[in-house]
């Protein structure tokens, strides 16, 4: 008898709870990003590339195959990073507009040549990537 009046109590209790929660006692929700559903794409995309390229070379692709696909990959891909600079772009930073903000940043550090053993740069195609990869973003190519 007593198991059900403890549970009767917590029940009671829990939904009192519940019930009476006021609406700035509540986080606010996380800003969604802008460009997370641009985001989201662009990983899909590098993880298409890299799929293509293991298919590839596994023989599971024809090289016109190949080569057609990876274009078609790389348009998009590159139309979704546009889409990504050109609503950054737009995007408020801090008070100021991105214009000043870049006018207002430090100049840029001249560009020193890398050596091929560096694992941001790719040593097929020469791009930079901002973090080491297995795979080049641009050309598809394997980092190492």
């Amino acid at each position: 008898m007593q198991l059900v009046i403890v549970v009767v109590l917590v029940v009671g209790v829990t939904t009192l709870f519940t019930l009476f929660v006021r609406a700035k006692d509540i986080p606010p929700a996380e800003p969604v990003s802008p460009t997370q559903h641009l985001e989201d794409r662009k990983a899909v995309i590098y993880e298409n590339l890299r799929d293509l390229q293991f298919e590839y070379r596994v023989g599971k692709l024809s090289d016109a195959d190949y080569q057609q696909t990876k274009l078609t990959l790389q348009k998009e891909l590159a139309g979704v990073l546009a889409e990504i600079d050109r609503i950054k772009a737009n995007q408020p930073v801090a008070g100021k507009t991105a214009a000043r903000a870049v006018a207002a940043a430090p100049p840029a550090k001249p560009v020193i040549e890398k050596s091929a053993a560096d694992p941001l740069q790719c040593p097929s195609c020469g791009a930079t990537m901002p973090k080491p990869m297995k795979f080049c973003g641009e050309c598809g190519k394997a980092m190492a």
